[in-house]
């Protein structure tokens, strides 16, 4: 931009030169992900030194398919979060999900593809029913999801014995369409000599679609509207109730890919499994960037995060440290991840 032969018109043109000047830098610091990949370089570097198996293609590996269970639930989880809401109901509905599908197919006995779209149309279903009841009822999201959590909870476990006789499901491993299905949610590919799973390719699909739809559509910038200050929002024309029921659906889409990994990589689904889960879920996108409160974050940021959990709880493994200290490694990580996180923001907003 160049100077005007007005005065004023050129104290502008400068202010705007120094302005994009700087603005590398204030984007950068305003990345919600630059605290988390800070973090991520810094265990990575540690368990390289600590772990002598850590860097092995194979070791690498393993750490990925770690990092992706987690991530293609810490996606949707992530984006749920910006729009201001959070779920603790996620880890059962990737059970329930698997069992759905699983007790479909077996007591159909049909082929697998079948249970697999039965369980898709149930497991969006409960994402949409959370959304509609917060929307419609202003209940907090805590306690929406909590008794949803309680009731699905109670749910797998009490239809798996009732259909079942146990706690857990039959085989469906020698059914029509397992061998396709298992392709698609739990195969493994090989990429150098080195085996990698299928979830990775889901993990890094979510994040991109998680990406474009914050950064590139309209709903991105509603669901920021939203997590920012809902009122506001709704004021300005931004459909408030149908971007949390799109962000609960959302959820679900992510616990029924987790869901199908989980049943046709096993054959099998404990009725119990996924309590807690939730929780790993709102950890790794809280290190990855996401506020609690709402409106700032990103899709990578998630997945950054869930990286660093796949690290620590394999590095640990690899260094021959006792696991019991998991907990408090991820614990710490949270802590120091939302300090750093703060810290980033505060410099941000003192650069603008």
């Amino acid at each position: 931009m160049t100077a005007t032969a007005d005065r004023t018109g050129g104290a502008t043109a400068t202010a705007d030169e120094r302005t994009l000047r700087t603005s590398p830098l204030r984007g950068l610091l305003a990345r919600p992900e630059l605290g988390s990949v800070v973090g991520a370089l810094a265990v990575f570097v540690f368990f390289a030194f600590a772990a002598d198996g850590f860097l092995r293609p194979a070791s690498l590996s393993t750490v990925l398919y770690a990092s992706s269970t987690i991530g293609i639930m810490a996606v949707p989880v992530a984006l749920l979060m910006i729009g201001g809401e959070f779920d603790l109901s996620a880890g059962v509905l990737v059970t329930s999900s698997a069992l759905i599908s699983s007790m479909f197919s077996y007591q159909m006995t049909a082929n697998t593809w079948v249970g697999v779209g039965v369980s898709l149309l149930v497991t969006l279903a409960v994402g949409a029913l959370n959304g509609y009841v917060l929307t419609r009822t202003g209940l907090p999201s805590f306690i929406v999801t909590l008794g949803t959590f309680l009731m699905l909870t109670g749910m797998n476990l009490g239809f798996t014995k009732l259909i079942d006789g146990t706690v857990s499901t039959k085989t469906i491993a020698d059914m029509e369409g397992f061998p396709s299905a298992r392709a698609v949610f739990a195969s493994t590919f090989t990429v150098g000599g080195v085996d990698v799973k299928v979830t990775v390719l889901w993990w890094l699909a979510l994040v991109a679609a998680g990406s474009w739809i914050l950064l590139r559509t309209r709903a991105g910038n509603w669901i920021f509207a939203v997590g920012g200050n809902q009122d506001a929002a709704r004021a300005v024309g931004v459909p408030v109730a149908r971007t949390k029921i799109g962000l609960y659906t959302g959820v679900a889409f992510g616990a029924w890919i987790s869901g199908q990994h989980l049943l046709f990589s096993f054959d099998a689904v404990q009725s119990g499994e996924g309590v807690g889960n939730e929780l790993i879920y709102i950890i790794a996108a809280v290190i990855g960037g996401c506020l609690i409160t709402g409106g700032y974050g990103s899709a990578v940021g998630s997945a950054v995060g869930a990286l660093l959990f796949g690290m620590t709880s394999k590095g640990i493994v690899y260094a021959e440290w006792n696991p019991d200290w998991f907990k408090f490694f991820l614990g710490a990580m949270l802590l120091l991840a939302t300090l750093l996180n703060a810290w980033v923001r505060k410099r941000a907003e003192a650069t603008t």
